[in-house]
């Protein structure tokens, strides 16, 4: 009886030593952070319904901004974080060239601009480059998403809080405010006030040097044109309803 008592002892101290080591795990397991992820700003007073036809939700402000009326960071395309100088020596999927100037290493469908000839055919950004995801939620839109406002609202150039910028209205009585942003080329602030550049997240595939962008300015002009991916515009974000 003594050994069978030293054994089921023996056994007792095992198993409870097992149950131990399986708690602990699932306690540190639990205790474990993930990785961060941006959260999407889920307030009413974040987000903006124009109801257009796609039924995308608009943000009120720039990426990096406070307010409407805070310009926020500049991004060059498929970056996400703001930096000092905004040029092909710094940016992340570009090589400066004497040859054309601009040889890229990401996001090229030209083989004539590509490193080597590389092509890669992407024509969107992807999620881990896009500044709207990595930053405030959502995502950078569309080519055809900026001319979708464009087309769906009265765009008015205007001034809110003393900052110059273009309020698109939509049908339904809501609207968003841009501020004149300008951009930037290098080090240097370009026409800040009097213009605007924003970035969508559509390379131009003809030309891939450049992604397309939407321009407005104090004329009361808005349309979609190229701009160098390397220089510096603010991103406005978007997200499904």
């Amino acid at each position: 009886m003594d050994n069978e008592k030293i054994v089921f002892a023996a056994m007792g101290k095992f198993f409870a030593t097992i149950i131990m080591l399986i708690a602990a795990t699932f306690f540190i397991i639990g205790c474990e952070k993930s990785p961060t992820q941006p959260e999407p700003f889920q307030s009413d007073s974040d987000w903006v319904d124009l109801g257009l036809p796609s039924g995308l939700l608009w943000a009120t402000h720039n990426v990096g901004a406070t307010s409407p009326e805070d310009y926020g960071d500049y991004f060059a395309w498929g970056e996400t974080a703001p930096k000092s100088v905004y040029d092909m020596s710094t940016y992340r999927y570009g090589i400066e060239s004497g040859y054309t100037g601009n040889i890229f290493t990401k996001y090229c469908s030209v083989s004539y601009y590509g490193y080597n000839s590389f092509t890669d055919n992407l024509t969107i950004l992807q999620p881990g480059d896009d500044a709207a995801t990595a930053n405030y939620g959502g995502r950078t839109p569309t080519y055809d998403e900026w001319h979708e406002l464009i087309d769906h609202t009265t765009a008015q150039w205007t001034t809110q809080n003393d900052v110059n910028g273009c309020r698109f209205t939509s049908s339904n009585g809501n609207s968003i405010f841009l501020p004149a942003v300008g951009y930037i080329d290098g080090t240097d602030s370009i026409s800040v006030r009097y213009f605007a550049t924003y970035w969508s997240s559509s390379l131009d595939t003809d030309i891939p040097m450049h992604a397309w962008r939407l321009y407005f300015d104090n004329g009361n002009r808005q349309y979609l044109d190229g701009g160098s991916r390397s220089e510096g515009s603010a991103v406005r974000a978007v997200r499904q309803n």
